[in-house]
């Protein structure tokens, strides 16, 4: 499989520009990043990429003062895998209470909520202030014996935790079928088994039972979509966190939320990301 190699060069370089980098051209196509010292290069199959949203998504950057350029290049033909696997991810930790690391991690100080990773290519690793604020927002609340959505999981760790803190049960799909697999793996590296997840979008969900709480960390599009599936599997009294997107996108979703019998009661934001909490009426 013939992948593009792109060289982001972003100036001023920051962690936080390369986090939000990353959110953003994962639109264009781009499926795994390593890091550089100014910046990112990021990876896609030849006939994935769009150039024309990538370009869209670079000319104004979302950080003021900060600048985006890139070369792109045939990449070196070599298992893109092994590469994002061998690379991994620093432990993470929230709150100092949850500690999120890959399997070869070991001697780290416990953690009251010990969650083991492993994320090939899927996202999710807490690393991201999204992924990093619903998990904060989770360890306030009371997840004893509810049923949970996990939309668009990824690596799985959102319900991963749920289970962990209590969760009946967790029921979680993916778009991807690279992040279902990882969600299964990541399941057992955590000895999780009230956990299920399939493969698929929001349209798996017509005649779902009713779920006590939702989590959806995806784009802003992609959720302004997937809003009245997301409403048709909530009872009066069941909350949804979201998160994927930015602060200024906050007044389009609590419109549309509002207009489908959400109760807007709460956001949380870091770096320019936000989550949003809405119950149903």
């Amino acid at each position: 499989m013939k992948y593009l190699e792109l060289d982001f060069i972003i100036s001023p370089y920051s962690r936080d520009a390369a986090d939000i980098l990353i959110a953003l051209v994962a639109d264009a196509g781009l499926e795994s990043f390593v890091d550089t010292p100014q910046g990112v290069k990021g990876y896609v199959q030849t006939g994935l990429f769009e150039r024309s949203v990538l370009d869209s998504l670079t000319d104004i950057f979302p950080m003021d003062g900060v600048k985006v350029t890139y070369r792109l290049a045939e990449a070196e033909d070599k298992n893109w895998n092994e590469e994002w696997e061998r690379n991994g991810f620093e432990p993470v930790r929230i709150a100092d209470r949850i500690l999120i690391h890959s399997p070869e991690h070991h001697n780290l100080s416990p953690a009251e909520y010990d969650i083991v990773i492993d994320p090939h290519q899927a996202f999710g690793t807490g690393t991201h202030h999204t992924t990093g604020m619903i998990l904060e927002r989770l360890l306030g609340m009371d997840l004893g014996h509810k049923t949970v959505l996990d939309a668009g999981c990824g690596t799985g760790v959102l319900g991963i935790f749920c289970t962990l803190k209590g969760a009946k049960s967790v029921w979680a799909y993916d778009i991807d079928r690279w992040s279902v697999d990882n969600t299964k793996e990541n399941m057992l590296l955590n000895g999780v088994k009230n956990m299920e997840v399939v493969e698929g979008n929001a349209s798996i969900l017509q005649g779902k039972d009713a779920f006590d709480l939702i989590l959806a960390n995806i784009n802003r599009n992609i959720l302004l979509a997937d809003l009245p599936s997301f409403v048709s599997v909530m009872h009066a009294g069941s909350q949804m966190i979201l998160s994927g997107f930015y602060v200024e996108d906050m007044p389009l979703l609590v419109q549309k939320a509002k207009s489908l019998g959400l109760n807007y009661l709460n956001h949380t934001e870091k770096e320019n990301w936000a989550t949003l909490l809405f119950e149903r009426l």
